[in-house]
């Protein structure tokens, strides 16, 4: 293991060098192309960006990770090469470990443990996590912030603002604005650990009637703003599942899907990260649900804009969609420009709008929806463009693909359209207003 903070203030000249000078490239390249006519091997200069993204810790990497599940907010060639980034980050070494628990325990730091291992058992982009045992016997999980992250996250944003000017200027389909805007309030909730920690008790609390979804034991005396420690869930990652009969494959697809779906439609909040390292599987075929950073709240008539598209793609109800639409934020939309979104709307309901056993969908060249995407986006072009993604559909779109991925590893064989209308028979805008209301203020995250 390194022991190195490239948080520092060399260490950050020298990481934003790196990457500063790749987008000078992709920025070159990318107007060669479109006036100047020089065709550029957009797949090579991808991988080339990739690379200097999975050698850095911070946001930026985490950022690539977002942008890849995000359809169309990047060339195609960048979001699959970006896809490839890592949660595994090479983590901290033992020295570094030492001085950041000091800083976050004291000095005795060590005495509040049995045992306290040395080598993370995972580290991703904006922290690592150590296993260890307390002198009551509980195993736990400790997640150590890296230093200097906000000054990171600050410096890593303003890469991506280049990024997405450089892509607007290329290709004006798409306006980015409100996804910048988006992924920077999000980033800078994953700092605080107090927040997050509220977070999962909040979870707990909202789940805690579902005997097969477990949420982590928050450890008050053992966490800070940047050291949050919590029990350990013993599990399984879900991929090691994929071989397994398809009964079994089914109920973990259930499990999922309600682990995220019930806060959703009965509170309008959601788990904004749900790539395969934030959560195992017990061998009750159960889900832990880890790492509660990326929490969505939704405005409740948000929700019901959800169910309000549904409803109008089941019946064919134009009126219905724009009603839908509206709700969400989307702002003087053509009949051309609706048709052409109901396509991208129509792709994500179809699971549940067919009364059938079925998969989910199959992800075509390694990204599901990318073909879909890319239709739609080509439509927006021809149409001149300019289109607004509402911000509120970063993370749910991010939602909605990324569990349709989990549920694609998983061949999960269900009824979605009987399990979707079964989550949302019961729905009221105005008890998730009263829900969302009480909740955030009995866990502090009003």
């Amino acid at each position: 293991m390194q022991d190195f903070d490239e948080n520092s203030m060399g260490g950050r000249v020298k990481r934003y060098g790196r990457v500063s000078t790749t987008m000078a490239g992709l920025a070159a390249r990318l107007m060669g192309e479109k006036f100047l006519g020089i065709k550029i091997a957009r797949s090579d200069h991808a991988a080339e960006l990739t690379q200097a993204l999975g050698n850095l810790k911070g946001p930026l990497m985490k950022v690539g990770q977002i942008l890849s599940t995000i359809p169309e907010a990047l060339p195609a060639e960048y979001a699959q090469a970006f896809q490839q980034l890592q949660s595994n980050a090479p983590p901290m070494g033992w020295a570094f470990v030492r001085r950041r628990m000091k800083a976050e325990l004291g000095v005795d730091w060590e005495k509040h443990f049995q045992n306290f291992s040395q080598e993370a058992v995972a580290a991703a982009s904006l922290g690592q996590v150590h296993k260890a045992t307390d002198h009551k016997g509980r195993v736990l999980a400790c997640k150590l912030q890296y230093p200097d992250m906000a000054s990171a996250i600050t410096a890593d944003l303003n890469q991506l603002k280049i990024i997405f000017s450089i892509y607007e200027a290329y290709d004006k389909a798409i306006k980015t604005s409100q996804i910048y805007d988006e992924l920077k309030d999000r980033l800078f909730e994953e700092l605080d650990y107090v927040r997050e920690a509220n977070a999962c008790r909040m979870y707990s609390h909202i789940l805690r009637h579902e005997k097969n979804i477990h949420v982590p034991e928050v450890i008050d005396e053992l966490s800070t703003t940047r050291l949050l420690t919590s029990t350990w869930l013993e599990g399984k990652k879900i991929l090691t599942y994929v071989d397994r009969s398809v009964e079994e494959r089914n109920i973990v697809a259930m499990n999922m899907f309600r682990a995220w779906y019930i806060p959703l439609y009965f509170y309008g909040i959601i788990h904004g990260d749900p790539h395969l390292g934030n959560y195992t599987i017990r061998p009750d075929h159960g889900v832990n649900l880890l790492d509660f950073g990326c929490i969505r709240v939704f405005r409740p008539d948000f929700v019901n804009g959800v169910i309000e598209l549904y409803r109008a793609l089941q019946n064919n109800d134009m009126e219905r969609a724009v009603h839908a639409y509206e709700i969400w934020g989307f702002k003087n939309l053509s009949k051309e420009k609706l048709e052409t979104l109901s396509i991208w709307a129509r792709f994500l309901y179809e699971p549940v709008l067919e009364d059938r056993v079925r998969v989910i969908g199959e992800a075509k060249h390694g990204v599901y929806g990318r073909e879909t995407a890319q239709k739609v986006h080509q439509k927006l072009r021809e149409l001149g463009g300019g289109i607004t993604i509402p911000r509120e559909f970063v993370f749910m779109d991010r939602a909605a693909l990324g569990l349709g991925s989990v549920f694609i590893h998983l061949q999960a064989e269900i009824n979605w359209h009987q399990l979707f209308e079964d989550m949302i028979k019961d729905f009221d805008e105005a008890s998730i207003a009263k829900n969302q209301k009480e909740i955030l203020t009995q866990f502090h995250l009003a």
